[in-house]
């Protein structure tokens, strides 16, 4: 997984590789322009002001996240979550699935796309709470789907992040409200496989 360092000190809010309402319906620009603009901004602006005389000043995002507690792991958690999370997605597309080497990997892991699907959403409408659900893959090429409460990530287990699909509230309330599987069921039109398939391949 390709590292996310500071620029003189301070991590930067990502720039999103789409328009505000090109993942429509799915996720609206309204949706978008808080989730992106106000939570993730907010969770940029909190970690750098945590991180002077935390010693971990100049270290890697993902570094970070593994070595962190309390507040400064809860921002570098989240800010490390909605990258990976914003840079997964495209257009609208229909009978979207991936294709190739991770499809393949998917299908011997799950049995099909369609039962991996089903067990994705499933986890994610379970976790109790706020979090987010994983794709990952461990250090044996395993693929294998994680519950991650609060602001934690995969990395803390050992595992690359494939994948993810964020159950906060702030992520589907404004068009969702409370249907959350609603919500997971339709962040499949816009998963950019490609990426993926890329963060598969290391």
């Amino acid at each position: 997984m390709e590292k996310t360092m500071p620029l003189n000190g301070k991590f930067e809010l990502m720039a999103l590789p789409y328009s505000a309402d090109a993942l429509e319906p799915v996720i609206s620009a309204a949706t978008l322009g808080l989730h992106h603009g106000k939570h993730l901004a907010g969770y940029v602006n909190n970690l750098n002001a945590l991180l002077p005389g935390s010693g971990m000043e100049g270290l890697p995002l993902e570094e970070v996240v593994t070595k962190a507690s309390g507040p400064l792991f809860n921002n570098a958690g989240q800010l490390l979550n909605h990258n990976l999370y914003f840079g997964q997605f495209a257009a609208p597309k229909a009978d979207n699935r991936p294709m190739g080497a991770l499809a393949e990997t998917i299908d011997a892991a799950f049995g099909s796309f369609a039962a991996f699907q089903e067990a994705f959403v499933k986890a994610g409408a379970g976790l109790f709470g706020s979090g987010w659900v994983w794709l990952s893959v461990d250090a044996d090429g395993r693929l294998v789907i994680t519950q991650e409460p609060g602001a934690s990530n995969p990395v803390v287990h050992g595992l690359r992040p494939l994948m993810t699909m964020d159950v906060w509230e702030h992520a589907y309330y404004l068009d969702y409200q409370n249907r959350r599987p609603d919500h997971l069921a339709a962040l499949w039109q816009i998963i950019d496989w490609n990426v993926v398939a890329k963060r598969y391949d290391g």
